[in-house]
C-alpha cells in the first residue's frame, strides 16, 4: 500500500493517516481541538503531539471552550506541571485565550474556519508540491487575528486546513488519493 511518505515513517503516522488526516472534521470543540494542537505543534514534530494527544485532552478538558474559558492561573500552574503535554506557558496561554475568544465572541468557530476552504484545489503529485502556506491559509490567519486570535499564523493554519480536510492534500500515488476523494 502506498501512502505519502510521512504517513509510512512510525506506526502511529500510518494510523494518523489512514484514518484521520484530510478527513473533513465539524464541530467547534473539534476544530477548537485542532487549533490547538497545530499551534502547539509549532516548532516540533507533529508526532510529539499526536502521542501526547490522550493527555491533551485530558489537561484541556476535551477542548471544551466554555470549559477553558474559564481557566485561570491556577490551571496554568497546573498545565505547565503536566509532563504528558507541552509546557509551553506561550502556547497554554494561547489556547486558553483563543477559547475565551470563541466564548466571548460567540464565534461560530466551524463556519469561520471553512469559510476558507478553497473552492478548488490541485492534488500534489509529489511531496515536495506540498505548499506550506497558501493564499487562503494567510487569510485564515490574517481573519483569526483581526478576531484576537493567538499563535495561529499562515503555516499553522494551513497544516489545520490539511489536518480536518479543507484541503486534500495526499499525494496522488497515495492509496487515500486513489479512493475516489476529489482533491
Amino acid at each position: 500500500m502506498i501512502r505519502c511518505p510521512w504517513g509510512d515513517s512510525t506506526p502511529d503516522y500510518a494510523e494518523y493517516h489512514d484514518t484521520e488526516w484530510g478527513v473533513e472534521l465539524h464541530g467547534t470543540p473539534e476544530l477548537y481541538e485542532r487549533m490547538s494542537l497545530e499551534a502547539f505543534q509549532s516548532g516540533l514534530s507533529w508526532i510529539t503531539i499526536l502521542r501526547k494527544r490522550p493527555a491533551f485532552r485530558a489537561a484541556f478538558g476535551d477542548f471544551a471552550p466554555l470549559l477553558v474559558a474559564e481557566f485561570g492561573p491556577a490551571d496554568v500552574e497546573r498545565l505547565m506541571a503536566d509532563a504528558g503535554i507541552v509546557r509551553n506557558r506561550l502556547k497554554i496561554d494561547a489556547a486558553i485565550h483563543n477559547a475565551r475568544v470563541i466564548v466571548e465572541q460567540d464565534v461560530d468557530l466551524d463556519a469561520l474556519l471553512w469559510s476558507f476552504a478553497p473552492r478548488k484545489h490541485q492534488r500534489p503529485k509529489t511531496f515536495a508540491d506540498v505548499p506550506a502556506i497558501t493564499d487562503e491559509s494567510k487569510a485564515m490567519a490574517k481573519e483569526l487575528k483581526r478576531r484576537g486570535f493567538k499563535f495561529l499564523g499562515p503555516t499553522t493554519c494551513y497544516a489545520l486546513m490539511q489536518a480536518t480536510g479543507m484541503v486534500d492534500d495526499h499525494i496522488a500515488a497515495c492509496f487515500r488519493a486513489k479512493a475516489g476523494r476529489p482533491a
